[in-house]
C-alpha cells in the first residue's frame, strides 16, 4: 500500500464485519406450545359450555367461542410482530443499523464508526432501559426488544468492537 492504491485484500478487510448482531423480539411460547395452549383452551371452553347448552343458554357457548377466537387472534398478531428484527453490522469503515418491521418495511442508518457512540439510559431499579447510537447530532434507539441484561451485554460487546475499530482494528 506504499503506492497509495487500495488493493483487493485491503478492500476486503475494510468490508469484513468486525461485529454483527441480529436482534429479534423474544417470544416465550414456541409454535408447539401455542398449539398445546390453544387445544387446552378449546377443550376447556367446550367442557365449560356444555352445562349452559343443556340448560338452554346456548348463547353462552358462543361467547366461549368468541373468547377462544380472541385469544387465537392475539397470539397470531404477537407471532406476526415477532418477525421484526434489527441488524447491527460494524466494519472498519461503517456501522449499519437496519430495522425491519413485521410488514417487511426497512429503515437503515449508516454511521461512521469513528464518530459513533453507544449511549445508555439506566435506571437504578430496573437496569439498562435504552440504548442509542449517536453520531454527529443523529440519535437512533436500538435493541428496544431486549431485556435489560441482554441490552447490557450487547452494549458492552458493541462498545468494545467500536473501540477496537477506533484504535485501528
Amino acid at each position: 500500500m506504499a503506492s497509495g492504491k487500495l488493493t483487493s485484500a485491503d478492500s476486503e478487510r475494510f468490508e469484513r464485519p468486525v461485529f454483527s448482531a441480529v436482534i429479534r423480539p423474544h417470544r416465550s411460547l414456541s409454535p408447539q406450545g401455542f398449539r398445546i395452549v390453544m387445544v387446552l383452551v378449546c377443550l376447556t371452553s367446550l367442557v365449560a359450555s356444555i352445562p349452559f347448552l343443556v340448560m338452554g343458554f346456548w348463547p353462552v357457548a358462543g361467547f366461549f367461542g368468541l373468547d377462544f377466537l380472541g385469544l387465537y387472534i392475539a397470539f397470531r398478531v404477537s407471532y406476526r410482530q415477532g418477525e421484526a428484527f434489527e441488524l447491527l453490522e460494524l466494519t472498519p469503515i461503517r456501522l449499519l443499523l437496519r430495522k425491519v418491521t413485521h410488514r417487511g418495511e426497512v429503515r437503515e442508518w449508516r454511521f461512521n464508526p469513528l464518530w459513533t457512540r453507544v449511549n445508555r439510559q439506566e435506571d437504578d431499579e430496573f437496569g439498562l432501559q435504552e440504548l442509542t447510537l449517536t453520531s454527529r447530532g443523529q440519535k437512533v434507539v436500538f435493541a428496544h426488544d431486549l431485556s435489560p441484561p441482554e441490552r447490557e451485554s450487547l452494549a458492552d460487546a458493541l462498545g468494545r468492537a467500536l473501540a477496537d475499530v477506533k484504535r485501528g482494528y
